[in-house]
């Protein structure tokens, strides 16, 4: 008869048992938290530090060790 479907069938009986299904989906709300954010002018408006901003320098020639 038809011996191809059910060398198909056991293959796919196969992998479901060696493998099982896939996980199941996470809703994007779930990935996601809502926090409130700090009003604009806070405490870090007015603690600027002029003599320590030099610790937050950035320049690539020096990050590349040129």
């Amino acid at each position: 008869m038809n011996k191809g479907l059910t060398t198909e069938a056991a293959e796919a009986a196969v992998r479901h048992a060696r493998f099982g299904s896939l996980p199941e989906r996470i809703r994007f709300e779930d990935m996601t938290t809502e926090v409130e954010a700090a009003q604009a002018g806070g405490v870090n408006a007015s603690s600027y530090d002029p003599e320590g901003s030099w610790k937050f320098y950035s320049c690539l020639a020096l990050d590349l060790g040129l």
